[in-house]
């Protein structure tokens, strides 16, 4: 059981407390080619998930909201709290969220792909590396194992995220690492499929 603040959005009006909603998703096709490519090279494939995504999401601009229930300041009833990130429920938080994300890749030297907005590709000498980015799932791989690991250390000091070690599963496609390479499957939707339908 948890509980989590979540603001009214439905209250925010577009020009004055929002400007841009839109945060761009890996496509599938991308997704396909990078592990192709993984595959033939016989690169390892790494999965993270960013634990509470939106709540890293730096907002640029200046929202209010009420104090929340049962957290009001008894001294200042009439007070607003003044936003700085965002939080679940703003329309702009899927937004603040990917470029909070694509700031801090900037840095480590990545360079955001003009084929597709949330693929990231770093590459340095001899040392390539692809990261996809879906919301808050992410695949890493490449041909340097160590600039892997170091990449996974650096991005869980910035952000809350859990290392779920090889791809195995990612947007509903599993994903099964043989000797002769990569298999692509679809048995557990289509099990659940299945057992949703009583067949």
């Amino acid at each position: 059981y948890k509980a989590r603040l979540v603001a009214k959005g439905f209250h925010q009006e577009a020009g004055l407390d929002y400007l841009e909603t839109f945060s761009p998703v890996v496509k599938h096709t991308i997704v396909r080619v990078v592990l192709k490519v993984a595959a033939s090279n016989g690169w390892s494939l790494r999965q993270l998930d960013v634990k509470n995504a939106f709540l890293h999401g730096v907002l640029h601009e200046e929202v209010y909201m009420a104090q929340p229930p049962g957290f009001q300041d008894p001294q200042y009833p009439n007070h607003v709290c003044k936003l700085h990130k965002a939080i679940y429920g703003l329309k702009q938080a899927p937004r603040a969220w990917f470029d909070t994300f694509t700031s801090q890749l900037l840095q480590l030297q990545f360079v955001q792909s003009s084929a597709d907005h949330s693929l990231f590709i770093r590459s340095t000498g001899s040392s390539i590396t692809y990261l996809l980015l879906y919301v808050d799932d992410i695949i890493l791989t490449g041909n340097d194992t160590s600039f892997l690991h170091n990449l996974i250390q650096q991005l869980s000091s910035s952000f809350e995220m859990k290392d779920l070690g090889c791809l195995h599963y990612f947007l509903g496609i599993e994903v099964s690492s043989h000797s002769r390479g990569i298999f692509l499957h679809q048995s557990k939707y289509l099990s659940d499929l299945l057992h949703k339908a009583s067949m």
